[in-house]
């Protein structure tokens, strides 16, 4: 499983990608997909960067880049908006288990 780990630098802020051999790759912002911010990611809010940011984690740990579409609005506002600091460390698994918890959620929904 791959963790994702963010950090705040002079520069903006960078994501990383870690592998489960310890490979590193900085995180692909997924323009191809959707360009919300073209200044690259941020947490602990709602806006562009945020945005960017949840559908580029959605698509790279789902490998599903449709659902990344339909639920990164949703995993914006109830995690990435709600990371707090200038450093976060978040695992495929727990991304995995709260689009499980937001699937359920839109299903109670319906």
């Amino acid at each position: 499983m791959k963790r994702y780990i963010g950090t705040r630098t002079e520069k903006g802020a960078e994501v990383i990608a870690i592998d489960e051999e310890g490979g590193q790759e900085p995180l692909d912002p997924r323009f191809d997909l959707r360009k919300h911010s073209m200044s690259g990611f941020n947490w602990g809010f709602g806006g562009s960067g945020p945005a960017q940011l949840s559908l580029a984690l959605l698509a790279d740990a789902l490998c599903d880049d449709e659902k990344a579409q339909q639920l990164y609005q949703d995993f914006k506002f109830k995690v990435i908006g709600r990371l707090d600091g200038d450093m976060f460390e978040i695992s495929e698994q727990e991304i995995r288990q709260k689009v499980a918890s937001l699937e359920a959620e839109r299903g109670n929904k319906i």
